[in-house]
């Protein structure tokens, strides 16, 4: 070995350590992400400015307000009432409002999120033409919103399949709970997004009627298998017919009649904006789909359009 060879090997340049505190690959591809985020918010605001937009929301707007996703990630794999279900079985209809009741629990201390009072903001600025929402939680008609079509129904009302008879949630919860005890003190609650829960031993759990004739009730939500009121669903397309764009948010549009009201954009030729986080049915139709949570997104539009 010669004198030369024993010496330690010099570093080439092009070989040199990064110096510390240089951004790494994860770091450097956050912020291009960012960036890109922020173009799309910027395109979309260009394309919404000047006009007015239908907005279809769906459950990932309402995420951020405690009601979780009914495919998002995590999302638990259930089995949600059918309509056929509730009607001709007994075990299933005390299984569903056992659930409903305890869901309703936690639906009714869930608060609009700043996705709904962006939205209620574009509202007011006359931005929004009307929003139609497959949610059934109610929240944007508490945050403030005005014109809103429940394309699936609400939460907060029950009606009786006999005689038609409406009664509000709270009174029909009040006798649940009178009747049922174990109602009052749940252990533990996992709700879905139409305000379901898993619950335990059904068998003595008593069902309430209507006080009206005695008849079935049922809260006033479009179950599985059940159609969207053909008013209810005129009433969305009006507001599809009087808007000069769509935004969807929050949705995958994996349900019949929200993907027929993207259709009825499309046959408009109206542009359409999906914000979504996942593949959505929609995706294909619309002119920006921003991958991205529906709170800040819709919140950052809001600041450009009314900024």
């Amino acid at each position: 070995m010669t004198a030369d060879s024993a010496r330690p090997t010099e570093t080439a340049p092009g070989d040199a350590l990064e110096p510390t505190g240089a951004p790494d690959a994860a770091a450097v591809l956050a912020s291009a992400v960012a960036l890109d985020s922020e173009r799309a918010v910027d395109a979309v605001a260009t394309l919404l400015r000047g006009k007015r937009a239908a907005v279809l929301t769906g459950a990932g707007l309402s995420t951020d307000s405690g009601i979780p996703d009914y495919r998002g990630a995590g999302a638990p794999i259930r089995t949600p009432m059918t309509f056929q279900t509730f009607v001709a079985d007994e075990r299933s209809r005390k299984r569903y409002w056992a659930g409903s009741h305890l869901g309703w629990r936690v639906f009714r201390q869930a608060e609009p999120n700043l996705g709904h009072r962006s939205l209620v903001q574009l509202e007011n600025s006359g931005a929004i033409a009307g929003i139609i929402t497959q949610n059934v939680d109610g929240l944007h008609t508490r945050a403030g919103s005005r014109h809103v079509v429940e394309l699936h129904g609400s939460l907060d009302r029950v009606i009786c399949l006999a005689c038609g008879q409406a009664f509000g949630r709270d009174s029909i919860a009040a006798r649940l709970e009178t009747d049922n005890p174990v109602l009052r003190h749940p252990e533990s609650i996992r709700i879905a997004p139409d305000g379901d829960a898993d619950v335990g031993n059904i068998d003595d759990f008593v069902v309430p009627n209507c006080t009206v004739c005695g008849g079935m009730l049922k809260p006033n939500v479009v179950f599985f298998g059940e159609l969207v009121p053909t008013e209810t669903f005129l009433e969305a397309s009006a507001v599809i017919q009087g808007a000069d764009a769509l935004v969807v948010a929050g949705s995958s549009l994996a349900v019949n009649s929200g993907i027929r009201l993207v259709e009825q954009a499309r046959r408009r030729r109206l542009p359409i904006v999906v914000i979504n986080r996942g593949v959505t049915k929609g995706d294909g139709r619309a002119l920006h789909k921003l991958e991205a949570g529906t709170s800040e997104t819709l919140a950052a539009l809001t600041e450009r359009l009314l900024g």
